[in-house]
């Protein structure tokens, strides 16, 4: 109990140190995402690192060693993309996430094993099974 108050204490702790770096310009243009790239310009500020100007990476923001990688739940992620990569999972230290590039039908099995097997699904997709449509029997005439 104390090993897990103490996880959930360092996830908290790397939660509010967590910083958002921000793009130079990504406000001003449209074109521009807002993923941190490092500025270049010879007269930036962002460059010569003003206060105002945003925050750059630096060691100081990364979390702790203890909690590295952990999802915030407090549970490790394992990355799957087959029912078989499931076998062996502790539901009590990892949690799934399915691949981005598996289809509907595995994603499907791959819910219903971790289910089975009592594993959380970090990134879950509601699977409706389309219903067999009922076909109406043809009416027999009855000869008089």
């Amino acid at each position: 109990m104390q090993m897990a108050d103490e996880k959930t204490r360092l996830i908290r702790e790397r939660a509010q140190k967590r910083a958002t770096f921000r793009r130079q310009g990504a406000s001003r243009k449209k074109k521009l995402e807002d993923t941190w790239r490092r500025p270049r310009g010879l007269q930036s500020k962002q460059r010569r690192q003003y206060r105002a100007k945003g925050r750059h990476p630096r060691p100081g923001y990364g979390a702790p060693a203890a909690v590295r990688g952990y999802h915030p739940c407090g549970l490790r992620e394992a990355l799957v993309f087959n029912t078989a990569e499931l076998e062996g999972l502790d539901p009590e230290m990892f949690a799934v996430r399915i691949g981005g590039s598996v289809g509907m039908k595995k994603r499907s099995a791959i819910q219903a094993k971790s289910l089975e097997y009592g594993l959380k699904v970090l990134n879950p997709k509601e699977i409706t099974v389309p219903e067999p449509v009922e076909e109406p029997e043809p009416e027999v005439e009855e000869d008089e």
